[in-house]
């Protein structure tokens, strides 16, 4: 841990007639944002050490106990389904659903797809009036980078989906499972990152041993949720478009195959930070970014009926969120030491 680089030696003080007592680093104390009278629990493993952290306050969310939903009846379809997602990306275990009226048939199903859609949950009780839903991951299991390289090839499973459209012109028949397993992923990590804003020992064990990663945690899985939106729609124009309505487009097989590359580049170098590479990463988005733009502006009424325009906008994007990720490695790579050197070849 780094946070401040705080000495890692304390002396054991007197406290009182009989006690001792060991202060503890102020960034860690800011960090926790604790204040004098503060409570702190801690956990002491079978070889001595211990594991602090803030005691829960009044009022805190209690990720173990069931969050509930009370309502006189559910009829508007999506409501149910936002509400189970919303609770597993916070950190609920548990989801109960109550209603007065008992729920119809579509509700029933809208939530038993919902827990289908998310990793580890399942519809435990079942009545007329009442649901329950539980989660059994363990989320020391999963770890963020390893969540990043999933979403990652999932990302790049769909870039080559859009590749295989343009070249054959039919149908899609993987559009669907890539989508569901994209919104799987990305609400297990950002599950994830709200478990381990509430236990840094959790933080530790998943990735992120200095707190204050979490905040480039949370900004990189912003832009992979984005980018996932953006691919999956770059996939959606040229599966639904019509391939017989211009000439083919020559250009955009180019800029997908570098958007693939780009995000290859990009996620590697968020996982292994190197000040080149991220310099590098972010030159390349910028150069697909232009690339794209330049080529949806010649892109005439036949591009747009076929899909190619819009999916020409999607790299665009999709390129714009590779900048951000590529700019959250250039920080992990300064951060990373005191100096930069930069050389100009000879």
């Amino acid at each position: 841990m780094a946070w401040g680089n705080p000495p890692r030696e304390r002396r054991v003080l007197k406290a009182g007639h009989s006690s001792i007592a060991v202060t503890l680093p102020k960034p860690w104390a800011e960090a926790m944002n604790l204040r004098p009278g503060d409570l702190i629990v801690f956990d002491q493993n079978d070889d001595g050490t211990l594991y602090l952290k803030p005691a829960s306050t009044p009022g805190s969310v209690d990720a173990a106990s069931p969050y509930l939903v009370e309502a006189h009846s559910f009829e508007t379809p999506g409501i149910l389904e936002r509400l189970v997602v919303g609770a597993y990306r916070v950190g609920h275990d548990a989801i109960e659903i109550r209603t007065t009226v008992a729920l119809a048939p579509e509700r029933i199903e809208e939530l038993q797809q919902a827990a289908r859609r998310l990793l580890g949950v399942s519809v435990v009780a079942q009545e007329p009036n009442r649901v329950l839903l539980q989660n059994f991951v363990d989320p020391s299991k999963y770890e963020l980078p390893q969540l990043v390289q999933r979403m990652k090839m999932i990302l790049v499973a769909s870039i080559e989906e859009s590749e295989g459209l343009l070249r054959t012109g039919t149908r899609s028949r993987r559009l669907t499972s890539l989508a569901e397993e994209t919104n799987r992923v990305l609400a297990l990590l950002v599950r994830q990152l709200f478990l381990a804003s509430r236990d840094w020992s959790l933080a530790r064990r998943i990735g992120s041993p200095d707190p204050r990663r979490l905040l480039e945690w949370r900004v990189a899985v912003h832009a992979l949720e984005e980018l996932g939106g953006i691919v999956g729609e770059i996939a959606r124009e040229l599966h639904e478009g019509d391939p017989d309505s211009g000439p083919d487009d020559a250009a955009l097989p180019a800029l997908l195959e570098e958007l693939k590359l780009g995000l290859k580049t990009t996620v590697e170098t968020l996982m292994h930070p190197s000040l080149p590479a991220a310099c590098d990463a972010f030159a390349e988005s910028a150069h697909l970014a232009e690339s794209a733009r330049a080529r949806a502006r010649v892109l005439k009424g036949p591009a747009r009926r076929s899909g190619v325009y819009a999916a020409t906008i999607g790299v665009q994007r999709s390129a714009a969120c590779l900048t951000i990720l590529s700019e959250v490695a250039l920080g992990r790579a300064v951060s990373a030491g005191n100096s930069t050197v930069l050389l100009t070849p000879s």
